[in-house]
Parts: C-alpha cells; structure tokens; sequence
C-alpha cells in the first residue's frame, strides 16, 4: 500500500471565505441585533443571486430540501409526480410530505438525468407534475420535458440543488420549468452553511412561497395558511455573500481538477468516465464513475472499501436509491428502473472540491490504478 496518504482526502469540503473578512462582514449585528426575519443581509444574497443566477424572481430559504418542498406546496399539487429514483432521498421525501404519490422513471445511462423516452409513458389520470433532477450538475432534456409537460398540461419543477450556476445553449438551468430549486449546503458548489432557494417566474407564486416560509403570516395581523418557518437567518446570508464573491474562482479549479483526473484515468476499460454535454457549461460539483466488475475483475465496493484503508473517501452516490430505500422499499421496486439499478450498484464519486490540489487528484488516481490491478484487470 505505498500510496496510503498521510492525510485523509473526503469527498468533498466546503468553500469558506478568509475568516477575517466574514468577521468584519457579520460585525454590523452585534450593533443591530437584527438576525433573522429577512432582514438586510437577506434580502442583499437575493438580489446578488438573481444577478448572479440570471433569473428575475428567487427566493430564499433556510435549506434546499424546504426549497422543493415549499415548491411542490405552492403550486396546490395533489395527485401523482413523476421523479427519478437516482437522487437524494430528500427529493423524494420532499414529494411524500406533500402528500403526494411518486413515480419513478427510469434514467438515461450516459448522464444519469430522466430519460425522457419512458416518461410519458408514465402519465395517468392522477399525474400533476414532473420532478426531475440535474443529477450532478447535468442538465436534463429540458426541451423534450416541456414539450410532454405542456402537451399534458403538467407542472414542472426541476431539483436543481447541483446546478448552481450551470447553463445550458447559454441560458440557466435554473430558468427552465414552472420552479427550480436549490441547495446550499456546505457540501454544494455555492453554500450558505445551510441555505437553498426557489427560481419562480409567477408572482402569484412568489407571494405564496412568502408566505409559506413564514408560518403562512400574510401581515401582522393576518395569517390565511398554514406554513413552516424555513427563513434563512442574516448569519449565513452574509456567509453567502462572501463564498459569492470567490464561487466563480472554485468553479475555475474544480474544472481544472476535472480535467486531472480525465486525464489519469482515461484508457482503463471497464472504468466509465463522466459523459460531457454538449452545449453545458459545467460547474464541476461532481467527478462519478462507474465500475464494471465484469471487465474490471474487481467491483465498487471492493474499490470503495481499499480506498478508505489508503485513507481516500469517495462515496456511493446516489446508493442506494429512492426506490430501494427502506421506507419506501415495501412499495416500490428499484427492478422497475434498471437502468438506475445498474448505475447505483457501479457509481463512486471521488473526491471533488475547490481547494483539493492537483497532486492529490493525481495521488488519488494512482490508487486507484493499483487497487484495480491487483483485484482485478487493468
């Protein structure tokens, strides 16, 4: 094992600003005593957002599984949604607790996003909307999704809690569909520590997502709803405008991280590389692959489990899925989507954030090499 690093790699890490200048930032509380409510520094990360965002309307809320949530209950939903089971399980709990009935499409094997060919077989009576998924950051056929969406008369509100930032043909992603959601957990190209949002184009909707975040309060006197309280406080807005203003720098050297390790791994068979869109400009959150033990001689697991003896965390992500975990398990069967069984079985996502160096990406490939060699075939 001469490649066992000294230091533990994980996954991934957040991006943070210089601790001095969150510090001269957040001083303008201990005179105001104003932390939450949406107040100044609030309503500041919204407006840089939707600049930075290119989108007209977002809000702001304390994570991205109320994001979704609070999307889903805007929209008066009931009924069935059609998602993808190669997710964070919180998108899926984010449709249950809807009272909502999910199904699952099958995804496409190059990007892993739904694949639009077996969607609209999908559709029933009781379908009302349309949950997919820009699966690390990948942009999903969004033209083909809005053309089903529109000729069934289907909502559409796309999970982008990856795709901070990405574009496709030039416009965001997080413009296409009725809503796109948002994460910003610290783990995410952009954070907040913890934080998310929703990209609306209805103002009808915007009063309604208000309202919902804030207990279902319409003013001071007046409460028509009922609500949740998922506002982000003035503490992890100001983090926001700090890690804002370096976002587009980690971006840049995550894509240079990417091109490392396509370039230390590429020529193994039986090792899947992530598939480039065309016409996607990429943030680089995620770098998958996938294992074929039948090539390979050696599988996932196996990889997984020497690596973190060398002290390298990847993780199985998405494993496993949706429709396998426990709680929904006695209702669904992940046999159903075998295209995503396939994958979640295989997939590892190595090790992917700003400040990892070149040299440990190359470390890291090295390893792997090696623990592929000497299981199996290389």
């Amino acid at each position: 094992m001469k490649n066992r690093l000294e230091k533990p790699i994980y996954v991934t890490r957040p991006s943070m600003p210089d601790y001095e200048e969150y510090i001269e930032q957040i001083r303008p509380l201990w005179d105001s005593h104003v932390l939450t409510n949406m107040a100044e520094y609030h309503g500041r990360l919204e407006r840089e957002l939707s600049r930075y965002l290119q989108v007209d309307r977002l809000s702001l809320v304390t994570n991205g599984h109320m994001a979704l949530e609070l999307a889903l209950q805007a929209l008066g939903l009931s009924g069935e949604v059609i998602t993808t089971p190669f997710t964070f399980i919180s998108t899926t709990h984010a449709i249950v607790r809807n009272n909502l009935t999910p199904v699952f499409c099958d995804i496409d094997g190059r990007d892993f996003t739904m694949d639009v060919t077996k969607l609209e077989a999908l559709i029933g009576k009781k379908t009302c909307a349309i949950v997919p998924v820009h699966v690390y950051g990948r942009v999903c056929q969004v033209e083909k999704i809005e053309e089903i969406a529109r000729k069934h008369g289907l909502k559409v509100i796309y999970d982008a809690a990856h795709a901070f930032g990405v574009t496709y043909k030039g416009k965001p992603a997080v413009s296409y569909g009725d809503m796109s959601t948002l994460s910003f957990h610290a783990t995410k190209v952009f954070n907040t520590v913890e934080g998310g949002a929703v990209v609306y184009h209805d103002d009808e909707v915007g009063s309604e997502l208000y309202s919902l975040k804030n207990f279902g309060i319409r003013s001071e006197e007046c409460t028509d709803g009922v609500g949740a309280n998922a506002k982000m406080d003035e503490l992890r807005a100001i983090m926001g405008l700090c890690n804002l203003r370096n976002v587009e720098a980690d971006i840049v050297k995550r894509k240079a991280l990417f091109e490392t390790y396509m370039e230390c791994l590429e020529g193994i068979a039986g090792l899947s590389l992530p598939f480039v869109q065309k016409d996607v400009k990429a943030n680089y959150a995620y770098f998958p692959v996938l294992f074929d033990e039948g090539v390979l001689g050696i599988g996932r697991d196996a990889v997984y489990e020497e690596l973190k003896k060398r002290n390298i965390y990847a993780r199985k992500y998405f494993y496993p899925l949706a429709n396998a975990a426990q709680c929904y398990r006695n209702v669904y069967s992940s046999s159903a989507t075998p295209v995503a069984e396939r994958v979640a079985v295989s997939v590892l996502t190595l090790p992917m954030y700003a400040d990892l160096e070149r040299r440990e990406v190359v470390l890291i490939c090295e390893n792997i090499r090696e623990i592929i060699g000497r299981g199996g075939k290389i």
